[in-house]
């Protein structure tokens, strides 16, 4: 028997083709969310960035769509300004872009700020622990953190709904290949028992924990609309966070030799790449199959370190 099969649906060229997809990215223009924007450009979505400060969100968009334009199939950046942590902020935004494109294929929930660091105490005393826990810290920051990083995905969601749903019930063809989505980033520190991984930061932590929760209830709750929601959960990677003041005018940090870490990354010492958790973005836009779920990369800083994950 002569059985005729055909690969094509299966080769990578094919897989994350995102030609037609329209992405939003929140905190897309440095960092992480660069990192995804910039591989889902490179493979044809049109990726809207959103972030603080319009004319360095245009610097950006320009720089890699200029590189964008030298790809076959290459697709275009475009930048918004904007602040996420306000729910009319979010509202507007989804009207703005709503007045652009016809749906969103996949909103990444991923903007982040950390403050309210502590110096660990050195003695084992309350008195030591209320100085470095709760003097030290600015009320204004754990609330400036928790909206940020917390607060917002719940309002950039639910805004965006409406273009997700779009996307799910359009009949261009492009829009049976991908499903609707909502991806969120926390952090490995959302599931650390140790805070050295966080840069001694609980506004972080919790705020990440508070992420890695909303993902899996989200995806609960957003059942019966067919969109899913997913998160990236990464450890350390070179950010303006983790290197500030190190960024190229590309917007790529570079982790300096002689930074200290104060936790250990079995994996490369300078951290994740955008090809890692590009790759990873990638696989979650084209995979039908992955709802509620948190996937780690972290480089296996969790194996070393207490955790619950």
């Amino acid at each position: 028997m002569v059985y005729d099969v055909n690969l094509q649906e299966q080769h990578a060229s094919n897989l994350f083709d995102l030609r037609g997809v329209v992405a939003v990215v929140t905190g897309g223009g440095s960092g992480i969310g660069l990192m995804i924007g910039s591989t889902l450009l490179t493979n044809g979505a049109t990726v809207y960035i959103i972030g603080p400060g319009q004319s360095n969100l245009d610097r950006i968009a320009r720089i890699y769509n200029e590189a964008a334009e030298k790809i076959p199939g290459g697709g275009r950046m475009i930048g918004l300004e904007g602040d996420i942590s306000l729910k009319s902020e979010a509202k507007r935004l989804a009207e703005e872009i709503g007045s652009r494109e016809p749906y969103v294929t996949v909103l990444f929930n991923n903007a982040g700020i950390m403050a309210g660091n502590f110096v660990p105490p050195t003695i084992p005393s309350s008195s030591a622990y209320v100085s470095a826990f709760f003097d030290a810290i600015k009320q204004e920051d754990f609330n400036n953190v928790l909206n940020t990083n917390s607060v917002s995905a719940y309002w950039m969601t639910f805004a965006f709904l409406p273009l997700l749903e779009k996307w799910k019930n359009s009949t261009e063809q492009v829009t049976k290949k991908f499903v609707p989505q909502v991806i969120m980033t926390s952090s490995m520190n959302g599931w650390t028992k140790d805070s050295a991984t966080s840069g001694w930061s609980y506004p972080y932590l919790f705020s990440k924990s508070a992420i890695g929760h909303a993902t899996s209830t989200l995806a609960h709750e957003l059942l019966p609309l067919g969109i899913r929601v997913n998160g990236i959960a990464p450890g350390l990677f070179a950010t303006e966070m983790t290197a500030s003041g190190l960024s190229n005018k590309a917007g790529v940090s570079v982790l300096p030799p002689d930074k200290k870490i104060g936790f250990e990354v079995p994996a490369l010492k300078t951290g994740g790449t955008r090809r890692d958790v590009g790759a990873l973005a990638l696989c979650l836009v084209a995979n039908w199959y992955i709802n509620g779920e948190t996937v780690l990369i972290d480089g296996g800083t969790l194996l070393k370190h207490p955790s619950s994950y």
